[in-house]
């Protein structure tokens, strides 16, 4: 709980940049790193994010890469079935496996590594925007560029009470803990059956006193969003063009 990615994005420098060229950033970051028929592109947009997040957003290097374990175990849990299974061409190695025979193929291992590649590039651009940006922000920038009022208030609704149904959870399982609701198997499905239900209970109690706080709020269909000027500067501006046209010729040379 004390290492939210809310909490870098709240202290981080890069918070007083403007939000719409962040998120330009990310957006043209992924799209770059999905799109990009070669590694090397990828590779060079998680390259670019990862300095900007660690050195410019002073997101400790450890945290950082903690981050990218998650996504990184998934990546690489899917990748060695396609590098096994799937693709064609000459064999790069192969080894036993109780007497059953893999070979990664050439295609294969070509797949593999756009995977990779392409999980890096997107989990990086995505963490770039999340440790720079608070969401709070991040929903006004989405209001003022005309998402639907409804998408972002139910999004702020759920975000808003995911940590208290989170705080509420660890609460009942450090009870159940101090009650030796876990010293075996049996007695962790029960007390995990009653965590469950106490969570609903709660969620469908919180869900009508928030309903009956906003109605006797005049409550319109409409949340009110602050939303902070901040001009683009000029570094920042060449500094983001600069990345931009990188990324573009890394993806033409990568082709050619």
């Amino acid at each position: 709980m004390n290492n939210l990615l809310d909490d870098y994005a709240l202290i981080s420098p890069l918070r007083y940049r403007n939000n719409k060229l962040k998120l330009g950033i990310a957006i043209f970051g992924l799209l770059a790193g999905v799109s990009s028929t070669s590694v090397a592109t990828p590779l060079f947009v998680a390259f670019c994010m990862g300095i900007t997040t660690v050195f410019f957003g002073k997101v400790p290097l450890k945290f950082y890469f903690q981050l990218m374990l998650a996504p990184m175990g998934f990546a690489i849990a899917g990748t060695v079935v396609i590098l096994f299974f799937f693709g064609s061409g000459s064999e790069v190695f192969s080894f036993n496996v109780f007497g059953y025979r893999l070979v990664a193929n050439a295609q294969g291992v070509d797949m593999a590594l756009h995977v990779i590649s392409r999980t890096v590039s997107g989990m990086s651009c995505m963490f770039f925007l999340s440790l720079s940006t608070p969401v709070v922000e991040l929903f006004s920038v989405l209001k003022s560029i005309r998402v639907p009022d409804v998408v972002i208030e139910l999004s702020m609704l759920i975000y808003r009470y995911i940590f208290v149904f989170l705080e509420v959870a660890m609460s009942i399982k450090y009870a159940q803990t101090v009650r030796l609701g876990y010293k075996d198997f049996k007695t962790s499905l029960s007390s995990v059956a009653m965590l469950a239900s106490t969570l609903f209970i709660s969620s469908w109690e919180q869900g009508e006193k928030l309903y009956v706080s906003m109605s006797s709020r005049c409550y319109d269909g409409k949340l009110a969003m602050f939303e902070a000027r901040r001009p683009i500067r000029l570094p920042e501006a060449i500094i983001a063009g600069v990345y931009v046209i990188s990324t573009i010729a890394c993806s033409y040379l990568s082709i050619t």
